[in-house]
């Protein structure tokens, strides 16, 4: 009868942890998916950081320019902006309309393709080509 006892105890004893083990996964794993939901939440309705673009002209010039989506600050070396706009060719193709033919531009610190430069300069060529033929 001692034997039946104590094993019936034992089995108890052993149920009871199980179930004492389980109810706490289960609330950690609340917890854990409050604590993302959170997360998620916070970071969904954090603003897009904006990106920074920098353009070295073939003419220096020392104004400003307001083009769609951006105001470029000039310097003697090279044209600054930032915005959240990721288009960074049209944005370049707007530079060179007003500022002239870009030698390099830069997105974030990254340089853009020449592929892309060069489709960015097809705006200021024409433009220039345009101003040479009504002179």
């Amino acid at each position: 009868m001692k034997a039946q006892n104590s094993s019936k105890k034992q089995l108890q004893f052993e149920t009871a942890m199980l179930f004492r083990c389980e109810s706490q996964l289960y609330s950690r794993g609340d917890a854990m998916i409050r604590s993302i939901s959170l997360l998620l939440g916070l970071a969904l309705a954090m603003p897009a950081a904006a990106s920074n673009y920098s353009a070295t002209l073939a003419s220096p010039s020392t104004s400003r320019f307001i083009a769609p989506d951006i105001m470029w600050t000039c310097g003697s070396a090279e044209c600054q902006g930032a915005t959240n706009e990721s288009r960074p060719v049209v944005l370049c193709q707007a530079l060179a309309k007003r500022a002239g033919r870009i030698e390099a531009f830069l997105i974030d610190g990254r340089a853009m393709a020449p592929a892309d430069l060069q489709r960015c300069n097809a705006s200021a060529r024409a433009q220039a080509a345009n101003s040479a033929a009504g002179k």
